[in-house]
């Protein structure tokens, strides 16, 4: 994969703020391990709305309200979500924190903090026809963003969804999984699924897979 672009670098007004709430930790004191999963893809691609419609539906596992860190016509999320039947991982406590990142082209400065200490990675894909290089474009950029942490898009905990599939009820052009598995997913062979964001169709079926995914990770590292 291979993807050069020559984005805008944006100004944050208070930078270390951002800092403060984008790497992920071990709390050795409080035997608390937080892990930390960002949902990352095309702009309007449905990152926004897959975490909107978690929150709604699992509001009793969220233990702080979401945060809407918004740039100029985009918007960043994040809260704390503390999934149920985990138990503890070598005696500690899981917590995840749940992110999106803006998906404009000019926030790709933004992108790359976001997924500063990922633990894992959601890789929203828009698959309405009209989308279709775009979301190539961001998963290239995903790769070459993950090797400035030196991560390897392959490595990392990764699930991808195959998001607005409901739109071809609607009469609108929507690329076959087929498709969609070809051009994203030939090389990585990463669990997938097709979703609508909106409806809520498979969006805690890909939550569920990112954690568990995730978890196993984390466990192997701490073996």
């Amino acid at each position: 994969m291979t993807f050069h672009e020559n984005d805008p670098i944006e100004v944050f007004s208070d930078l270390d703020q951002w800092r403060e709430i984008v790497v992920s930790f071990i709390n050795l004191r409080e035997k608390i391990i937080q892990v930390k999963i960002v949902y990352y893809g095309p702009g309007r691609g449905g990152k926004t709305t897959n975490l909107e419609y978690i929150n709604r539906k699992f509001s009793k596992q969220i233990q702080s309200e979401m945060v809407s860190l918004k740039t100029h016509g985009d918007r960043t999320l994040f809260f704390d979500f503390l999934p149920f039947n985990m138990g503890q991982i070598k005696g500690y406590e899981l917590k995840i924190q749940l992110y999106t990142v803006p998906g404009q082209v000019k926030y790709n400065a933004t992108r790359k903090l976001v997924l500063k200490g990922v633990d894992g990675i959601v890789f929203v894909a828009d698959a309405q026809e009209q989308m279709r290089e775009k979301n190539i474009r961001s998963l290239n950029q995903l790769h070459e963003n993950l090797l400035s942490y030196k991560e390897s898009i392959f490595k990392i905990p990764l699930v991808l969804q195959y998001n607005k599939v409901d739109l071809r009820n609607q009469g609108i052009p929507i690329l076959p999984t087929t498709v969609l598995e070809k051009d994203l997913n030939s090389k990585l062979k990463v669990p997938y699924f097709e979703a609508s964001a909106l409806t809520g169709y498979n969006v805690p079926e890909t939550l569920k897979k990112i954690i568990s995914s995730t978890v196993i990770s984390i466990q192997k590292k701490l073996m």
